[in-house]
């Protein structure tokens, strides 16, 4: 079954100021659907709504993963469905290991810290006895393999999270996490900011074999650049909270020639009105 992310009607408010004023979108497994649109605009709160973050508070309309909301769900809950954050600035955790970050994740993701738990229960045991991990010759496989797929040192899994990368040794890691957790649907929120050119392409062709291989990417992005290497099926432009606009890539260059005050002065304002 293709997994699918509707956004229908959103409305989320951050404090006392409302932020979303009823986006509506649909992201289907294997598709790339690029949001554009001028900063201050409402992209990155719609994509923490989305992850659940608990700061942002949704006051109307609803989040729906495969027909069903998601609403009362955790992060957690949400995550182990398949939904997947890649946050524009990653944060750094010294003292935890890359390695044992991504194996304590996966094993959350995948279910083995419910399944030890389940099986302790059944056992009538109060506490799990033994490991809620992946067993570590199968993760330390996997790992390895999916590090040279995707273009990412091996010298990763022993450094801290984050801690001394540089711009694109971070935005390499969380293509690593995706691979290694395998969402449905992932949301990039501005993975190109920071990056050169060679940090560009890695990351790019990082996204795109994991769409290949059936990931829905939500790529929020200002610019056109990470489009020329991330090829998008639908480009959607955010305005004062909404989508305005949405349709192929096209609409990508036009934004790119004419600047968001086009967007402002020829669509947003019909819209608005």
């Amino acid at each position: 079954m293709t997994a699918v992310l509707e956004v229908r009607d959103l409305h989320v408010r951050v404090e006392d100021t409302e932020i979303l004023k009823g986006v509506s979108l649909i992201l289907r497994q294997g598709e790339v659907h690029a949001l554009m649109g001028p900063n201050g605009s409402g992209k990155s709160t719609m994509a923490y709504a989305v992850a659940g973050h608990p700061h942002y508070q949704v006051t109307g309309g609803d989040i729906l993963f495969n027909g069903e909301s998601m609403l009362e769900l955790d992060p957690d809950e949400r995550a182990k469905l398949g939904i997947f954050l890649a946050f524009q600035y990653p944060v750094a955790i010294p003292g935890v290991s890359f390695a044992n970050f991504l194996r304590a994740a996966v094993s959350n993701v995948r279910g083995y810290k419910d399944r030890a738990r389940e099986a302790a229960a059944q056992d009538g045991q109060s506490k799990v006895i033994g490991s809620e991990l992946m067993p570590m010759r199968e993760f330390r496989t996997e790992l390895l393999t999916k590090m040279d797929r995707f273009n990412v040192d091996r010298s990763f899994a022993r450094r801290y999270l984050n801690d001394g990368f540089s711009g694109g040794e971070k935005k390499r890691g969380e293509v690593l996490q995706m691979a290694m957790l395998e969402p449905k649907i992932t949301i990039l929120d501005e993975s190109d900011s920071g990056l050169d050119i060679d940090a560009l392409r890695i990351v790019s062709d990082g996204i795109n074999k994991l769409v290949a291989d059936g990931m829905g990417a939500l790529l929020i992005t200002h610019y056109q650049r990470i489009l020329n290497y991330v090829k998008p099926d639908k480009v959607s432009v955010f305005y004062n909270g909404r989508v305005v606009l949405t349709g192929g890539p096209e609409v990508a260059h036009m934004l790119e020639e004419k600047g968001y005050s086009w967007v402002e002065e020829e669509v947003a304002e019909k819209v608005v009105a």
